[in-house]
């Protein structure tokens, strides 16, 4: 079975006007030790949705990928496709959309079961890329009319941190949320667009870019 390797968590900038190869996606392929890594595409948070996969394919691409597969797993999902797909990638790619929506999704017992482990027979890269709020992964929060209230779900846990993206101009209500509902002097890490952190398989958090880091003392979430 191979080595455990780094979860990256990457918060896409959609409006950004660049051009050429994104820096941070090229971070994560150069890990995959394989020049224009190959790349299984689980888009159960955007419910497999085509346009938002036409366009991760596009970035991927443009920043140096190989061939980027999807692995169904709201349409057309068929275990050993799913496993093949993502045993035959160096890396698998778990995209943004509606958490709690692709939690239902991967949280299959055939897909839970495979994106918890590591991957055999490829030294392959678990990470994601969020386009719309995202909290999670070891826990996700679900808000009523104000930041102050709110319900937990689990996540894969793959990542074991608390997090969001795209929440700086909201100042990070949702992540405030979360780490109301976590236990006490729990952090969480807001990732600013265009950002992103490394998780090693030591529990390591290494920021990439722009990332706010809040922590709860008591009843109190600051920043820290």
């Amino acid at each position: 079975m191979s080595r455990r390797k780094p979860v990256f968590l990457i918060a896409g900038d959609p409006g950004s006007r660049r051009t050429g190869p994104d820096p941070l996606l090229r971070t994560v392929f150069d890990n995959c030790g394989v020049a224009s890594p190959s790349i299984a595409y689980v888009g159960a948070a955007s419910t497999d949705d085509q346009g938002f996969f036409d366009w991760a394919c596009r970035m991927f691409t443009k920043s140096g990928s190989g061939k980027v597969t999807l692995a169904p797993t709201v349409r057309r999902f068929e275990r050993r496709s799913f496993e093949k797909t993502c045993e035959g990638a160096e890396a698998v790619y778990i995209s943004g959309g509606d958490v709690e929506e692709g939690n239902e999704g991967c949280g299959q017992a055939p897909p839970r079961s495979f994106l918890e482990r590591p991957v055999s027979r490829r030294q392959a890269d678990l990470w994601g890329f969020g386009r719309q709020h995202h909290a999670g992964p070891r826990l996700g929060a679900l808000e009523d009319e104000d930041d102050s209230v709110g319900r937990l779900f689990l996540c894969l846990g793959i990542a074991d941190i608390l997090c969001d993206t795209h929440g700086e101009r909201e100042r990070w209500g949702e992540l405030r949320t979360l780490l109301r509902l976590a236990p006490d002097s729990s952090i969480g890490y807001g990732i600013r667009a265009g950002s992103a952190i490394r998780v090693d398989p030591d529990g390591t958090v290494e920021p990439m870019g722009k990332i706010d880091r809040f922590v709860r003392q008591g009843e109190v979430v600051r920043r820290a």
